[in-house]
């Protein structure tokens, strides 16, 4: 049994939708947010902070301006290098399996993540998906120069090209209204998942929203002799 896919590769948005980070982002956030003076983050605020950029987030959360959250997303990094950037991770339940047998069907794959492309880097391979990436594709370390959700996917789509990926028909798969938003400047469909840390409404816009893996390899692939 083979499979094919209706798309001619995927693009993948990461935490909250390949990797639930939560527990190690909710750790870190809270060590940089009692150093800067403010209360901890709950769980459930944690909406706020997971999917922009973290740069964006300081500064939409608490108000800081551009050089305060220059300096508040430095320290986070500090905290997340010294701690390592796989900790706390852990793959959503069925996404590991389906990216490694999308991979060795043959189906291009990227990431277009928010998050620094180091810690994206990081993440691949300690899950042992990287052997099934064409392109590891993330923000730049100061989370300025490459940070916008278009400019990431623009950039993936850039690197598949560029080593001889078909790009005519991607899709996008996330779980934030900035995957929705980057994905229509390009004019590329996404693919809305709702285990991630989205509000309700965020899907609007979407090519289609699923509940959980099952739902999302149904359009992803096709099963055929």
């Amino acid at each position: 049994m083979s499979l094919r896919s209706p798309w001619s590769c995927i693009l993948w948005d990461v935490d909250g939708t390949m990797v639930d980070g939560s527990d190690g982002i909710l750790r870190r956030l809270t060590r940089a947010l009692e150093i800067l003076g403010f209360p901890p983050p709950t769980r459930a605020e944690l909406v706020h902070w997971i999917g922009p950029p973290v740069h964006e987030s300081f500064q939409t959360n608490l108000g800081l301006t551009p050089d305060q959250a220059t300096a508040a997303t430095e320290m986070y990094r500090r905290i997340g290098h010294a701690e390592g950037y796989t900790s706390g991770a852990k793959l959503y339940p069925g996404i590991g399996k389906l990216i490694t047998e999308l991979g060795a069907a043959g189906i291009p794959q990227a990431t277009a993540s928010s998050k620094p492309e180091v810690q994206v880097a990081a993440l691949v391979e300690h899950f042992e998906l990287a052997p099934y990436l064409q392109a590891v594709v993330g923000a730049t370390p100061d989370e300025k120069t490459l940070a916008s959700k278009s400019a990431i996917v623009a950039e993936a789509v850039r690197r598949l090209d560029a080593v001889g990926v078909d790009t005519t028909r991607p899709v996008l798969i996330g779980d934030r209204h900035h995957d929705i938003e980057g994905g229509a400047a390009h004019g590329i469909p996404v693919i809305f998942v709702r285990w991630g840390f989205s509000w309700p409404h965020e899907g609007e816009g979407a090519a289609a929203q699923v509940d959980d893996v099952a739902q999302l390899r149904a359009l992803l692939v096709a099963d055929g002799e």
